[in-house]
């Protein structure tokens, strides 16, 4: 755990690096190596890999908009999503879903950008899972401000009509994009929702990844045993801004500071320690995922670019057959 929690953290840090190069002084959303919007989830890792942790790969998970730490615990192709990241030919999508838009077949992994998007999606793999009487089961990541989608609502419904083998995790980072949590809905736990669904909820009140491997393990075994869904939430924190670029002038400093304070990581470093593992070990472990990570994106950042025309390609619906690919026609 610890290992993928470093590996998740120092991920972020270097696309953060990455991602602004040629994009100041003024910031330039469309320039530099990683184009477009770029969320970071540095300080959720506690429940991506306390989750992931219990996982198969013939079990799905659907992430949100920061699914990078989600991503890398499920084990999704550190490699294959950071060409993907940097829009390469080479990547999970060929270069054209960008990093909020992550597919893995491989280990069934998948992301959204579209708020509570992921939620049906994982009711669906649930109840494949069932109906093909496999254990298999399915976990929807959602953020804090995602719990009053419908799509969210509708999910928990349908999952508990059928006893669906699925859990749904909210992340609660206390921060929907720029609006405090208390200001966006109507619950401090999130995992209260559950009571109006007749399934089991709980909160894990610190992003100690121990807890949230404890939590999650009695959830995923309770869907595999055919017992039906639960719903978790688990405060995490927020390191970096809503996306990059973000001034975060909504954002007392102190929050920031708090933040900070609160590392999960450092957390079970502290628990390895008072568990007998040495420093020695510890920089061994760092270095190992430090290396993969650094290994991974130079790799990505020598692939090619797609070419042009292939925008065409693995499209719902082809253009006119009169359509030239220099826009004017034959």
């Amino acid at each position: 755990m610890y290992e993928q929690m470093v590996t998740a953290r120092y991920y972020e840090e270097r696309l953060q690096e990455e991602y602004l190069v040629g994009k100041q002084p003024a910031f330039d959303i469309s320039a530099g190596p990683i184009p477009g919007e770029l969320h970071l989830a540095a300080g959720h890792e506690s429940s991506g890999i306390g989750v992931c942790m219990h996982l198969r790969d013939d079990d799905t998970v659907t992430a949100p908009h920061r699914p990078h730490h989600i991503a890398i615990a499920k084990g999704v192709d550190l490699k294959k999503m950071t060409a993907e990241i940097f829009g390469r030919k080479t990547g999970l999508c060929k270069g054209k879903g960008g990093h909020m838009h992550l597919f893995d077949p491989e280990v069934n992994f998948a992301c959204s950008g579209i708020i509570a998007q992921g939620c049906p999606p994982a009711v669906g793999a649930a109840m494949a899972a069932q109906k093909r009487n496999t254990d298999s089961v399915a976990v929807a990541f959602l953020g804090e401000g995602a719990i009053d989608q419908g799509g969210f609502l509708e999910s928990l419904n349908l999952a508990a009509v059928h006893d669906l083998p699925v859990v749904f995790v909210v992340e609660d980072n206390d921060w929907a994009i720029s609006m405090p949590k208390d200001r966006v809905t109507d619950v401090k736990d999130g995992s209260q929702r559950a009571q109006g669904f007749d399934m089991p909820g709980e909160r894990i009140d610190s992003d100690d990844a121990v807890a949230v491997y404890e939590a999650a393990e009695k959830a995923i075994m309770r869907a595999r045993d055919g017992n039906g869904p639960t719903l978790l939430e688990v405060q995490v924190h927020r390191r970096m801004g809503h996306f990059m670029g973000d001034a975060e002038a909504y954002r007392p400093e102190a929050d920031v500071e708090r933040a900070k304070m609160r590392d999960s990581i450092e957390r079970l470093a502290d628990d390895l320690r008072t568990a007998g593992v040495g420093d020695d070990e510890l920089d061994e472990i760092r270095e190992r995922a430090h290396e993969r990570v650094d290994e991974a994106i130079d790799w990505a950042k020598e692939q090619p670019e797609p070419d042009p025309s292939e925008a065409y390609e693995d499209v719902f619906k082809n253009p006119p057959a009169q359509a030239t690919t220099d826009g004017g026609e034959e």
